[in-house]
Order: C-alpha cells, then sequence, then structure tokens
C-alpha cells in the first residue's frame, strides 16, 4: 500500500500518531484521549472497547501497572481517501513493571482514520503483537 493521499493530510495522520506516543510518554490522559473519535473503536489484544470513554478507561487500567512507559512509532503504510484514511503503525514501546523489570513489546496497530470538523483522529485500532509479549 505504501503511502497515498495528500501530503498534507499524511503529516497531520503522522502527527497524530506522534501525539498519542507523546502523550503516553507524558502520561497525559486527556490528550491521549483526544486523539481517538468519539465513536472509535479498539481492540488492544482481545480487549474490544467502543467508544472514546470506555477506551481511555481500558487505557489507565493498562497504564496502572507500568510507572514508566516510552512508546515509540513508526509508519508503515498509509493511504488517505477523502475523509478516511488507513494505514499500518509499528510499535515499539519500553515499559518499567510495577516490580521494575523491564519488557520491550514490537507490535504494530491496523488503523483506520476519520477527519471530523478539520482533524485526524483514530476511528479504530487494532493491535497486533509481534515481538515479546506484555505480562
Amino acid at each position: 500500500m505504501a503511502f497515498t493521499g495528500p501530503l498534507e493530510d499524511q503529516i497531520a495522520i503522522r502527527a497524530l500518531n506522534e501525539s498519542y506516543a507523546d502523550a503516553v510518554f507524558r502520561r497525559d490522559a486527556a490528550d491521549w484521549a483526544a486523539t481517538w473519535a468519539e465513536d472509535a473503536e479498539w481492540n488492544l489484544m482481545g480487549m474490544a472497547v467502543t467508544g472514546r470513554d470506555a477506551i481511555l478507561q481500558l487505557w489507565l487500567g493498562a497504564m496502572a501497572n507500568y510507572p514508566f512507559a516510552g512508546f515509540f512509532v513508526q509508519p508503515g503504510s498509509l493511504a488517505v481517501t477523502g475523509a478516511v484514511a488507513v494505514g499500518v503503525v509499528y510499535t515499539q514501546e519500553v515499559l518499567e513493571k510495577t516490580d521494575g523489570t523491564i519488557v520491550r513489546p514490537i507490535g504494530c496497530y491496523h488503523d483506520a482514520y476519520v477527519r471530523r470538523d478539520g482533524a485526524w483522529l483514530f476511528q479504530r485500532r487494532s493491535f497486533e503483537m509481534l515481538k515479546g509479549q506484555f505480562p
């Protein structure tokens, strides 16, 4: 698929992914939640939730297990068509568990994006583990 569609939209969607990663590093729940559409869907390793509020609650529960979370993203593909887009984003994480153990899972998100009121948001994210595991 590579990268297709208007460059300004591609840049905006990359910025969305980078804002998501930045909010994880800063543990900023409001900024992180703002990257999602109100009616978004998130499938995190078999835990599927719908709606921004439910997504935020799942994230807060997951983050409670990690005093530190580093989250890095690398776009793999992106296809923009009008006000919707699909893409793949590879992730690498550095997670410190509450017992001090460090884990480094590598995965990818299969994403669907939507542009609403001029802003790109996550409409659907489905996480696939590529290497490692979450404890």
